[in-house]
């Protein structure tokens, strides 16, 4: 449930800053203004303001910003303080704001929790709202600007009002058969709209990949024998020395891994122990890990050095690219079709392997190419849905049971943007946010 506190919190991340945005809302919001920064500004404009505490001590200088409700990020009457980012200025802002009554320092997630009981945003955007805070990369952001701004959710929209469409006709067909001008087997004439739109679904389904690499990245492991230039492969990429480089085998006992942005997608580069036969516990726990890590895998780069023979990689289901490594040494090989030599001295090789990456990662060329679901909440309620679609296509010779599988349908769409039965997700989708959110 929703309280009628004040609530306030720091809104403008970590300290010590340039400027600090305290952001407050609720019924107390313009008198707790009032009472710090004197006479009540007009309605969403910046001015600059005197801040003090109940005793008149000047704590700082600032703009105020109010917003009245309902025009307002919550619904509710808001206002923004813009002070200097100093600890203890923003320290003795929020004591001073706390010693007011009606007023208590905000729970996380909890600015956003009110949009949404306020009807100002849906939990997809709620969420898109999240995820442009956590954007590292250029696709994130785009995806998170899709679901925030409301492309996810008027999709969502639509299919609904197919779906109560639909239902409507089969209502109309069971209540008023006996009138003329009611067509007959109206549940007949639906079903072509019905099939379609659960094509349509399951299409959107399998986007949730691309979200998912989109979100959380695509995993490249390398893998090999020991000494064979895996962790110099992972410190050219890098452009730093990420992992430990020695001649010595088995230098790499655990899973090494670094981010990079290529193309504006996240690629999570994972450096493994050597694959080799040993007695040495630590080592041995590593290449545990390191072929875990291949299962799991979305392309394995299975690199081989020149004194090596021909060793197949280890078993994976994920696509795995062979790398003739060291080919600066004189002893090169040539690569055939879906082999690459390189050089981490010399950098041969090392476009033409950034080009095999990439040509494993989504085409987002398409316009709607974002409006995909992001969440494995999103991906659970719409197999749901479908399910519930299929349902009532396969029923012919009982309506209102067919209108009940469309309602289920209707509700689980429903569930995803917040419109219906959502309170036990709350929880969890707020809990995403930083307190001043």
């Amino acid at each position: 449930m929703v309280s009628n506190d004040t609530i306030f919190a720091l809104s403008s991340g970590g300290l010590p800053s340039g400027v600090a945005v305290v952001r407050i809302s609720g019924p107390q919001c313009a008198g707790a203004v009032e009472t710090i920064a004197g006479a009540l500004p007009p309605a969403r404009k910046a001015s600059l303001r005197s801040i003090r505490n109940r005793n008149g001590l000047l704590l700082d200088q600032g703009l105020v910003i109010y917003f009245p409700g309902p025009a307002s990020f919550t619904g509710e009457d808001s206002a923004e303080l813009h002070v200097h980012g100093g600890r203890a200025t923003v320290r003795a802002v929020l004591d001073e704001l706390g010693d007011l009554p009606g007023l208590r320092a905000a729970d996380p997630g909890e600015f956003s929790r009110r949009a949404f009981h306020n009807g100002k945003l849906d939990l997809v955007e709620i969420e898109g709202l999240a995820d442009i805070v956590a954007a590292q990369t250029e696709m994130q952001r785009r995806l998170a600007i899709e679901h925030a701004s409301g492309g996810l959710s008027n999709l969502y929209g639509a299919w609904a009002r197919r779906l109560t469409h639909a239902r409507a006709m089969i209502e109309a067909e069971l209540d008023f058969a006996d009138e003329d001008d009611i067509p007959g087997a109206i549940g007949h004439t639906i079903r072509a709209d019905l099939e379609d739109l659960a094509s349509v679904m399951r299409k959107h389904l399998r986007g949730s990949r691309t979200a998912e690499i989109i979100r959380d990245g695509l995993t490249v492991v390398i893998t090999g024998s020991p000494n064979v230039g895996k962790s110099s492969l992972l410190n050219y990429l890098a452009n730093r020395d990420v992992a430990i480089v020695t001649d010595i085998p088995g230098t790499t006992r655990d899973i090494v891994s670094v981010d990079l942005d290529l193309d504006g997608f996240a690629v999570r580069l994972v450096d493994t122990a050597g694959i080799r036969e040993t007695t040495e516990l630590v080592e041995r726990e590593g290449i545990r890990r390191a072929k875990a890590a291949v299962e799991t895998a979305d392309l394995v780069l299975h690199l081989v050095g020149p004194e090596e023979g021909t060793i197949p990689a280890e078993g994976t289901s994920a696509q795995t690219i062979r790398v003739f490594t060291k080919q600066d040494i004189g002893i090169g090989r040539v690569p055939r079709d879906g082999e690459i030599a390189i050089s981490t001295l010399t950098g041969a090789g090392i476009d033409l392997l950034l080009a095999c990456v990439r040509s494993r990662l989504p085409d987002l060329t398409d316009a709607s190419a974002f409006a995909i679901p992001s969440r494995q909440r999103h991906n659970e309620t719409l197999n749901e849905a479908v399910r519930a679609i299929e349902n009532a296509l396969q029923i012919s010779d009982d309506l209102e049971l067919q209108a009940e599988w469309l309602r289920v349908a209707a509700t689980e769409i429903g569930r995803i943007t917040g419109r219906v039965d959502v309170e036990n997700l709350l929880d969890v989708i707020f809990s995403e946010f930083c307190i001043g959110k």
